[in-house]
């Protein structure tokens, strides 16, 4: 019954995945127009910021998308298979469990923030006044 379950869930990602992609592709939000000045702030602002993702989950989409319509240029990397991206997550933010935003001050110390929510509201609350 595992292995049926797990071939069910496995399935529909295939299937599901492609859609989902190009829905996100087709819903594409309109970034914000800055001064030049203002998006060379956000930009080096952005730098210390990195977004593990996994490329077809709902809840990366949606952060994904409020990173366009915000006009940041947010690293993104992709935590799904087993490798050095994922092992990073596991370690530093201590779950793989994504969407991930992470957070690096100029002191060098990482904060960790998960849940898709969490993240768009932070993202609003610094950029959207910039």
């Amino acid at each position: 019954m595992k292995i049926f379950v797990r071939y069910f869930f496995k399935t529909l990602r295939l299937v599901l995945g492609p859609v989902l992609l190009l829905k996100e592709t087709l819903t594409r939000p309109k970034g914000l127009d800055r001064a030049p000045a203002a998006q060379a702030k956000v930009d080096q602002q952005c730098q210390a910021l990195v977004l593990y993702q996994y490329k077809t989950c709902p809840f990366c989409i949606k952060v994904r998308q409020e990173i366009r319509r915000l006009s940041l240029t947010i690293q993104r990397l992709d935590a799904q298979q087993e490798g050095p991206t994922r092992q990073a997550l596991l370690q530093g933010g201590g779950q793989t469990k994504v969407p991930c935003l992470k957070i690096t001050d100029d002191s060098g110390h990482s904060q960790w923030l998960y849940d898709s929510e969490k993240i768009v509201a932070y993202l609003r609350g610094r950029f959207v006044a910039v």
